[in-house]
């Protein structure tokens, strides 16, 4: 029992309280860049950004911290926390990739996507450390989120009921309305 206390409070490089405030702004600035896609009941809402960021922040903590660990010494290994970026950006990716869709001979959901990718960008960031990085792209995400989209609708880039994403009568992303479990 012993060993399982001493594993669980083992000794990490990075200090725990670093390791949850990293954490902790993952989820406050995952939340930020989520909160505008929440508002106009997008797929991928605010819990889906928060997600998106905080995991990405959990694999740069772990590429951090496993550089560090002395099972992992030696010759024969080779740790390359690089990779972890590769890794995280291929699978948000992925899930952006299923936000948008071709529907009606409109491209839907490429907003909603990016985001999703922004989210990851952002947690990984804050997960090896890069705050300012991290602020200043969630801040940037809200100003052209809000701002450009509102600069759209004034210079009749974009109708209004198009930046509503209400063009087709219905509320939220046309392509695919907010699930249940997305608006809980």
């Amino acid at each position: 029992m012993n060993e399982i206390v001493a594993d669980i409070f083992s000794a990490t490089h990075t200090p725990y309280q670093v390791v949850l405030a990293r954490l902790s702004g993952a989820i406050l600035l995952g939340a930020l860049i989520g909160v505008e896609r929440e508002r106009r009941q997008r797929p991928a809402g605010l819990r889906t950004h928060i997600l998106v960021s905080l995991a990405s922040a959990v694999f740069a903590i772990l590429a951090i911290e496993s550089v560090h660990m002395a099972s992992l010494s030696g010759p024969e290994v080779r740790i390359d926390p690089i990779r972890v970026l590769e890794a995280v950006t291929a699978g948000v990716a992925f899930l952006a990739a299923g936000m948008i869709v071709f529907s009606r001979g409109e491209v839907r959901g490429l907003t909603t996507g990016a985001g999703m990718w922004l989210a990851g960008a952002v947690g990984l960031a804050i997960g090896f450390g890069f705050w300012w990085i991290a602020a200043f792209a969630a801040f940037a995400s809200l100003v052209v989120l809000l701002v450009l989209g509102r600069l759209e609708v004034a210079l009749d880039w974009k109708s209004p009921d198009e930046f509503a994403g209400t063009a087709d009568g219905q509320r939220g992303d046309a392509e695919t309305p907010a699930s249940d479990d997305e608006r809980k």
